[in-house]
């Protein structure tokens, strides 16, 4: 079995010889290792493969040179393995986790999640797509003949849920496996700070792109934005204003990227970190920015959500999305038949508002329009 060289394992790095492996026995693969197997099946499942038709901000109905889902957690797994490779962590490991951070978003980005989180609360429940996603790769994509899921390493599957919080074991008993009271591995701690850069730099490329975000508007709030923007602007004084843009991103992500991997290099150091053992019983996470960029990281956040999430024309689709969701997650509710067969299936052993949440949750945007389409009867609107 191929391993990453343990030469270029930093001592605090998650090696897969190391790896507590899967729930149902396998024999190992000759050319590729267990995490990269678990990369492959996350590459090859349905779930990801319908990312492509999730929406990140924008609907297709704005263009298709917007990012969807699956661009973005594209994106995400170039930083995180740029990064991983930097700290000389498990750059298998980390892709595997990339890849699989976003397949529990349900249709229509944030507005599907809130919405869907809001009909559990009906039912004294939540929607929470980490953990969507540890039910995917467990339970709902069917490849094989021996057992349900993916049947992924316990470190990756340990990841999906762990990457981005921390649970409290008293309110999350069916994920003791999943030792809640230690911190992940650092492979698992670097994917959400690589998917918030990812995310910010490239909400504010599509926003500048949809015109929603005017470039004088950015200057004025974004500080580090602005400044690079002089610099570039004194550089190539007759260039066009989308190519200064892009160069002017390139140095922010630049930026972002390289201090995150820097500032976890000096942490790492300062607390004395030479092992995985040491990592999760560490009192906090150890990858992330340092105080400085954060700060700008922030500020990226803050703008991106006064100006662009809350915008009168992304607002009002949200209207309509929610609507959409509302309603269906409704008529499966009376009309359960209606579900397909293994959800039918399903509804005899979990609750039914569980089943239909689980169903819409995997849908990409279009599917989800169609089948309102086809039940509720306004089969002449599309976003």
């Amino acid at each position: 079995m191929r391993r990453q060289g343990n030469d270029r394992l930093a001592t605090y790095a998650m090696r897969v010889e190391e790896s507590q492996g899967r729930r149902y026995s396998e024999p190992s693969h000759p050319f590729r290792n267990d995490y990269e197997r678990d990369r492959d099946r996350i590459l090859h499942s349905r779930a990801f493969r319908r990312l492509e038709n999730k929406t990140q901000v924008f609907t297709q109905r704005y263009s298709d040179h917007f990012r969807t889902r699956l661009t973005h957690t594209l994106e995400v797994a170039q930083i995180s393995r740029t990064a991983a490779k930097a700290l000389r962590l498990n750059t298998d490991l980390v892709e595997a986790l990339a890849l699989a951070h976003d397949v529990g978003h349900p249709p229509f980005g944030h507005a599907g999640e809130a919405e869907l989180n809001r009909l559990m609360g009906h039912y004294h429940e939540n929607f929470d797509h980490n953990l969507h996603a540890l039910r995917i790769v467990e339970h709902f994509e069917q490849k094989y003949v021996g057992f349900s899921g993916l049947n992924l390493t316990f470190e990756v599957r340990e990841g999906i849920i762990k990457h981005s919080r921390d649970y409290d074991p008293a309110h999350y008993p069916e994920l003791a496996a999943y030792a809640l009271d230690a911190r992940p591995p650092l492979e698992a701690q670097l994917i959400d700070p690589a998917d918030e850069i990812a995310y910010n730099c490239a909400d504010l490329d599509d926003g500048y792109e949809a015109k929603l975000l005017p470039l004088p508007l950015i200057r004025r709030h974004v500080r580090l934005f602005d400044s690079l923007y002089r610099t570039v602007d004194r550089k190539y004084p007759e260039a066009r204003e989308k190519l200064k843009f892009n160069e002017v991103l390139k140095g922010v992500l630049n930026i972002l990227v390289t201090d995150l991997i820097d500032s976890t290099r000096a942490r790492l150091a300062k607390a004395g970190i030479t092992s995985v053992a040491e990592v999760r019983v560490h009192p906090k996470r150890l990858v992330g920015l340092g105080p400085r960029r954060a700060r700008v990281d922030r500020e990226l956040k803050e703008f991106l959500n006064a100006n662009l999430y809350s915008h009168r024309q992304v607002g009002s689709e949200r209207r309509v999305i929610v609507r959409c969701v509302r309603r269906l997650f409704g008529y499966y509710l009376e009309h359960p038949r209606r579900l397909p067969p293994f959800y039918v299936a399903q509804s005899r052993q979990e609750p039914l508002h569980r089943v239909v949440c689980d169903y819409i949750a995997g849908m990409t945007d279009n599917y989800l329009l169609l089948q309102y389409h086809k039940y509720l009867g306004t089969r002449n609107y599309k976003l």
